[in-house]
C-alpha cells in the first residue's frame, strides 16, 4: 500500500509518497507564492493551492504510475491560521488571510477586552496570525466577503474538499480560529459571538485521522488510482510535523526550524501559557495536546542576511561555525525577529536588532549572531514551556535549518541536551500526514503508526567550551529593546 503526504506550506506545496514502513519512494513539488498587496499584508489564492497541488498528482501519475496505482489513502499537513471562506457554491469570497499578515493588531486588542480569559480557553491570547482578529478586521473593512460566506475553512481543509467534495475540518486546525476550546474540543458559543460568527457557518469537526472522504472518481481515474482512497482529514503543519517524527508520546519533542521555527510538545494534559504566547491545543494524535513555542523568523532571518550579503545561507553557516571556533566572546548579539516576536513575549510590532557592530566584524561574525540569535529565541520558547510544566524529554530537530548541524548544537547547548536528527527530517510534515492517511486505513493500529520514531541521521550534542559564553549572551539578548520607532 502507498500513502500520500501533502504538505501545503506557505510558500511551497510538497506531495510524497510513503510506503507501510514510512519511507517515501517519491515526491514533487511546486512553489506556492505570496501576495503581499501592502506592507504587513499577506495573502493567498485559495484556488492557487489546488491547482498547484493537482499539477503535482498529475507529475506523480506520469513518473511513478505503479506507485499511484497503489495508492490507498492521503491525508494532507497545511499551513495554519488563514480563514478560507467560501459560499455556496464552495467558491472563496476573498483570498485567504495568511498566519504572517499583521493588518489585524488592533482587533487583537478588541478580542480580549471581549473575552479576557480567551487565551486559557483557546490557543493562546489574540495575534493578528489568528483566525478571529482576522474576522473582526474583515467586519470592519470587508463586510460583503463575509456576507457572502456560508462556511469558514482552513487552508488544508480547501484542498480536501477539492480532493473529495466533503466540508470538513479537525480539531488542530480548528484551535488557530479562536472559536474553539481547546479543554473541551467544542465550537464555544461565547467565543463565536466575541467574533461575530455562528455554528451554522461552520464545517463538521473531525479526529486528524478520521476519513473526511473519498477520493472524487473522475480524480481515480484521471490519476490511474483505485477506485477507492481514502482521504483523512490531515492537521496542520506543525502537528503533522511531530507527527512525523513519532511526537505521539507525552514527553516526546519536535523542534521546528523552518521559514519559522516551533518548539512542539506532545502533552497528555492541557498545559496553556498564553501570558507568555506559548499555543496549547488539541494534538493531530488523539488525546493528546501540543504545546507550541513559536519563533517567528528562522531560517528566514539567515535568508535576509544571505539577501544583503549575496552569499547563500549554507555557506553563512559554515562560516559562523568556524567564527565560534575561535571564541564569541567579541561577537554581535542579536535578535533577529524580522517579523516580530511570539514566544514569550507576543510582541508582533517587534524589530530585528544587531548590537556590538565595529569596523572590525565581518560577514562571519554576523552570521553568527543570527545563528545565536534564533537559537536564543528557541530557548526563551523552551523556558516559557518547562514553567508550564509541559514535559520536554526526547528531541528531533527537522526542517532545512538542520542542515547546519552546528546550529541545531547551539539550541542542544542551550537546552542542554542532546537533539536527534532524523532522516527525511526535511519532508516531515508530508510523512506525518501519510502516517494519519495510514491510521485512517487502519484504524486498530493508529497509534503504532503515529508513534513510530525515525532512524536518526545524526546528533546534535551541546558544545561544552561555549555553555558559559551563551548564557551570558542570552541575558544581552533578553535585554535587547522591542523598538526604536
Amino acid at each position: 500500500m502507498i500513502f500520500a503526504g501533502i504538505d501545503l506550506g506557505t510558500s511551497g506545496i510538497k506531495i510524497a509518497l510513503v510506503d507501510e514502513d514510512g519511507v517515501c519512494l517519491a515526491s514533487a513539488a511546486r512553489p506556492s507564492p505570496v501576495d503581499i498587496p501592502q506592507a504587513g499584508w499577506s495573502q493567498q489564492d485559495p484556488d492557487q493551492w489546488w491547482t498547484l497541488s493537482r499539477d503535482i498528482f498529475d507529475e506523480l501519475a506520469a513518473t511513478h504510475p505503479d506507485l499511484m496505482h497503489r495508492l490507498t489513502g492521503i491525508s494532507l499537513s497545511g499551513h495554519m491560521l488563514g480563514p478560507v471562506l467560501l459560499d455556496k457554491a464552495n467558491r472563496p469570497t476573498t483570498p485567504c488571510i495568511l498566519w504572517n499578515d499583521q493588518r489585524s493588531i488592533l482587533e487583537c486588542a478588541d478580542l480580549l477586552a471581549k473575552v479576557p480569559d480567551i487565551g486559557w480557553r483557546t490557543n493562546g491570547h489574540p495575534d493578528p496570525g489568528l483566525g478571529a482578529p482576522k474576522l473582526l478586521w474583515l467586519a470592519k473593512h470587508m463586510p460583503e466577503v463575509l456576507d457572502r460566506a456560508d462556511v469558514l475553512m482552513l487552508p488544508k481543509d480547501y484542498v480536501a474538499l477539492q480532493l473529495t467534495g466533503e466540508r470538513a475540518t479537525e480539531y488542530s486546525d480548528a484551535s488557530g480560529t479562536m472559536l474553539l476550546d481547546c479543554a473541551t474540543c467544542d465550537w464555544d458559543d461565547e467565543l463565536l459571538a466575541a467574533a461575530g460568527w455562528d455554528r451554522a457557518r461552520l464545517p463538521p469537526l473531525l479526529q486528524s485521522c478520521d476519513v473526511a472522504g473519498q477520493l472524487k472518481p473522475d480524480l481515480c481515474k484521471r490519476w490511474k488510482t483505485p477506485s477507492v482512497v481514502l482521504v483523512a482529514a490531515g492537521s496542520g503543519d506543525n502537528y503533522a510535523a511531530a507527527l512525523g517524527v513519532g511526537a505521539a508520546v507525552s514527553g516526546r519533542a519536535a523542534l521546528s526550524i523552518g521559514t519559522s521555527g516551533v518548539l512542539c510538545a506532545a502533552d497528555n494534559d492541557f498545559h496553556p501559557a498564553p501570558e507568555q504566547a506559548v499555543l496549547t491545543t488539541p494534538h493531530a494524535a488523539p488525546g493528546l495536546f501540543l504545546s507550541m513555542g513559536v519563533v517567528m523568523s528562522a531560517t528566514q532571518s539567515l535568508d535576509w542576511l544571505s539577501r544583503l550579503t549575496s552569499v547563500s545561507a549554507p555557506d553563512l553557516a559554515i562560516l559562523a561555525e568556524a567564527r565560534a571556533a575561535t571564541g564569541i566572546g567579541d561577537l554581535p548579539i542579536s535578535r533577529p525577529s524580522v517579523t516580530g516576536v511570539r514566544t514569550p513575549d507576543n510582541r508582533p510590532d517587534a524589530q530585528a536588532f544587531l548590537g556590538g557592530l565595529t569596523a572590525g566584524h565581518d560577514a562571519a561574525d554576523v552570521a553568527y549572531a543570527i545563528l545565536e540569535g534564533v537559537a536564543m529565541q528557541f530557548y526563551a520558547a523552551y523556558s516559557a514551556q518547562k514553567a508550564a510544566n509541559v514535559p520536554i524529554d526526547t528531541l528531533a530537530a527537522v526542517g532545512g535549518g538542520t542542515r547546519s548541524v552546528f546550529w541545531v548544537s547551539l539550541i542542544a547547548t542551550l537546552f542542554d541536551t542532546e537533539i536527534s536528527i532524523p532522516e527525511q527530517g526535511d519532508i516531515s510534515a508530508c510523512l506525518g500526514a501519510a502516517r494519519m492517511a495510514q491510521a485512517a486505513v487502519a484504524p486498530a493500529e493508529r497509534d503504532t503508526i503515529l508513534s513510530r520514531k525515525n532512524r536518526s541521521k545524526t546528533t546534535a550534542r551541546p558544545i561544552k567550551s561555549l555553555s558559559g559564553p551563551l548564557f551570558e549572551r542570552y541575558q544581552w539578548h533578553r535585554d535587547l529593546p522591542f523598538s526604536v520607532i
